[in-house]
């Protein structure tokens, strides 16, 4: 991988760099945030994978993360923090990052979450055999491709999904009905151990209801006390 760790802590980029030096992976390092979001849109196809520090000189995190999420929609963001509490997780995930990360962390448990998520988003690149059909995943008025990660809603597109949020709606698309609670969804969609808070779900799922609303009526509900489902019944 090619990697831009934006993080003003030299003894973490320290740290990390000998981790991904053992991987021969790439990385880039930048203690300023507005310098980290220059190199990045100098060179915005380089990059597999942004490691963002929340709090930085020149410009915080969430700005870094709002500009990259402008000019990029696919490429993996993972926050890093001091910060514990729910609104700052809620806020970083609303404004497109794919994973939260607080400090201290264990490099182990970073890079087995960057591997993962690596993963995921590889499966967009990967070039597609034409065939009658397509997709993989299909509902009265969903149809997916989880190779080119294309989504279309009654042959209108969705655009501008992150990893995580086509991840949770391909689950759920998948299995109508079916109720999933966040435990569920969490331990289905982030592959590793999370430890962070449930309602990071939310924090997608509002995000993904919001750009399903820009083409056609709502398919994700909200079953109360327990989790969500998928369900296009009714839908003309």
């Amino acid at each position: 991988m090619n990697i831009l760790m934006i993080e003003d802590n030299e003894a973490v980029c320290e740290m990390m760099a000998m981790f991904f030096e053992k991987e021969e992976w790439q990385a880039t390092f930048s203690g300023n945030g507005e310098k980290g979001l220059t190199i990045f849109l100098n060179d915005q196809e380089k990059w597999d994978m942004v490691i963002l520090d929340l709090n930085l000189p020149g410009m915080d995190g969430m700005q870094v993360c709002r500009e990259i999420r402008k000019v990029s929609l696919q490429v993996p963001i993972i926050m890093l923090t001091a910060r514990d509490s729910e609104s700052d997780q809620v806020i970083g995930l609303e404004i497109g990052a794919d994973e939260y990360v607080t400090k201290p962390f264990s490099p182990l448990t970073l890079m087995a979450r960057m591997k993962a998520l690596y993963r995921r988003s590889q499966l967009g690149s990967q070039t597609l055999v034409k065939e009658e059909n397509p997709f993989d995943i299909q509902t009265r008025v969903i149809q997916m491709s989880t190779v080119t990660r294309d989504v279309y809603y009654q042959d209108k597109k969705i655009d501008g999904l992150t990893p995580k949020e086509f991840e949770i709606l391909a689950l759920l698309a998948a299995h109508p009905k079916q109720v999933f609670s966040r435990e569920h969804l969490l331990n289905r969609i982030w592959e590793e151990p999370f430890f962070g808070d449930e309602r990071t779900i939310d924090a997608h799922i509002k995000k993904l209801r919001q750009k399903i609303e820009v083409v056609g009526p709502q398919v994700i509900h909200t079953v109360w006390g327990v989790g969500y489902k998928f369900d296009d019944t009714g839908i003309e």
